[in-house]
């Protein structure tokens, strides 16, 4: 349908130029001869169980607890026996480490206790989840009592709290995230892992709804802190368009495989991000008023999906306009956006709000995960009785899914004030600090291992060692860029 409006043609004009320059004049290379076989190995998938993925995301925090726990054991303090120096600058740390050996013993133990088992339990060792969750959880009690034991009573310091405990939380979400990206394309990494096609739940499919959620706990809107006007806001914006046009653009240019059905034709996560951003600086309201707005845009987008906008989102059906080729990225924008505002409300009440101690306490964490509980019990009722989870449209049912999942991984890592003498591990503050350049490096090294290696016909073997080396490279990379004292933020 054509608008009658002249402002709305010439932005429908203008859009559909855009792709026309983007895509169609770019000239196609035959660097990916097997692209279509690999973006048919991660379509038509249905994903896992509720119950198998929050297995599998139980494991991974309980993993960094573990390693918490023998640090304690063993007794090794790298900073303050690598001589370490550190600094504060605007509420952030950096430290800078002397020692090169402590520091690479140090980095490379992170990576045996949390990386590699990781890595095993998303590829080869997928049918334990359950039995590894249990033994993982009996281990760490066991630990825990006799670390207690040992510490004479000993607390954690005042140094790490919840600011820790969030930390880590995002740091795991990343690790995940950047193995996920690569095994993918592996035949050892379950299928069911990789991202669903309509409706269903997989490891993947929480990818960029805890990203938008763990950007809302910690924003400066659920700290009720300034962030400024809209104009502000948008100039934070910059960056993500920037780094979705270029993602755009070289995808294209190497004609890499893109899964079409998860964004869309052109639309990428950058963009999502973005659109978020752009859409909080506009409607900048107080915390304890998302809540309200969130849950208004969830219920509204939910009823326009049931009244027939998902027969139309999950189809084949496509147009010519720019908004029709990327349906999925444009529509699921009130999804993510209603997810966000109730994330910066769970965030407020949670732990920012007065009556709120953002120590990790027995009380905070019970909070927590009794909202997670009420959140698992929504999304049973909405997955059963309204409309099954789908993260392609990003409905209600998938936006209480991720917020549960989430903050049960959060409760996880809040139990970590229970483990005497408890700190960030090296990789963690090293990836804490370089967020985005991690990212940034694990999709450009994905992007390469895909363009070098038939990653559908490795073997098993060959398969976990390419994965192996580029988890410990990545590691590697991070941790030297972390010792050095330097900080790779964009902006």
């Amino acid at each position: 349908m054509v608008d009658q409006r002249g402002g709305l043609t010439k932005v429908y004009i203008f859009f559909n130029l855009l792709s026309f320059l983007m895509m169609d004049s770019l000239p196609k290379q035959t660097l990916n001869p097997n692209k279509h076989l690999k973006e048919q190995f991660v379509s038509n998938l249905d994903g896992s169980s509720i119950l198998e993925i929050a297995a599998l995301l139980t494991i991974v925090p309980l993993l960094v607890l573990l390693r918490y726990s023998i640090d304690f054991h063993w007794k090794i303090d790298y900073n303050n026996g690598g001589n370490a120096v550190s600094s504060k600058k605007n509420d952030d740390e950096i430290v800078v480490y002397r020692n090169w050996k402590a520091y690479t013993n140090a980095i490379s133990l992170d990576f045996i206790f949390i990386v590699f088992p990781m890595l095993l339990f998303f590829t080869v060792l997928s049918e334990w989840v359950y039995l590894g969750a249990v033994l993982l959880s009996l281990l760490l009690l066991i630990l825990s009592v006799t670390a207690k034991r040992s510490s004479s009573g000993l607390q954690r310091g005042p140094s790490l709290s919840f600011r820790a405990s969030v930390s880590s939380y995002r740091v795991a979400l990343m690790l995940i995230t950047c193995l996920c990206i690569l095994a993918v394309d592996f035949t050892i990494f379950p299928r069911r892992y990789a991202k669903t096609e309509t409706y269903g739940t997989s490891l993947m499919d929480l990818g960029v709804g805890s990203f938008v959620l763990a950007n809302a706990i910690v924003s400066r809107q659920a700290r009720d802190v300034s962030s400024g006007n809209w104009i502000t806001g948008l100039k934070g914006t910059a960056p993500l368009l920037l780094l979705a046009f270029i993602r755009l653009v070289t995808t294209s240019g190497v004609d890499y495989q893109v899964h079409v059905t998860e964004y869309g034709v052109h639309w990428n996560f950058f963009f999502t991000l973005a659109a978020i951003s752009i859409l909080t600086s506009f409607v900048n309201i107080p915390a304890k008023y998302c809540g309200i707005l969130g849950f208004s845009v969830l219920a509204g987008y939910q009823t326009w999906l049931i009244s027939g906008l998902n027969t139309y989102l999950l189809s084949d059906e496509r147009g010519t306009d720019i908004i029709s080729k990327n349906k999925e990225g444009v529509y699921s924008i009130l999804g993510y956006w209603g997810m966000y505002l109730l994330g910066v409300h769970l965030g407020y009440r949670l732990f920012y709000a007065k009556h709120s101690n953002i120590r990790s306490t027995t009380s905070s964490i019970a909070r927590v995960f009794l909202v997670s509980l009420l959140l698992w019990i929504v999304t049973i009722l909405l997955d059963n009785y309204v409309e099954r989870i789908s993260r392609r449209t990003c409905n209600m049912p998938y936006v209480t899914w991720v917020l549960a999942q989430d903050l049960q991984a959060l409760g996880i890592f809040m139990l970590s004030s229970y483990i005497p003498m408890n700190k960030l591990s090296s990789l963690e503050e090293a990836i804490d600090q370089n967020l985005l350049a991690t990212f940034l490096l694990a999709n450009l090294v994905t992007g390469m291992v895909n363009l070098t290696v038939d990653t559908i016909f490795a073997s098993p073997f060959s398969s976990l060692l390419i994965l192996t080396a580029y988890a410990f490279a990545l590691s590697a990379i991070i941790g030297t860029i972390h010792f050095s004292g330097s900080r790779l933020k964009f902006w």
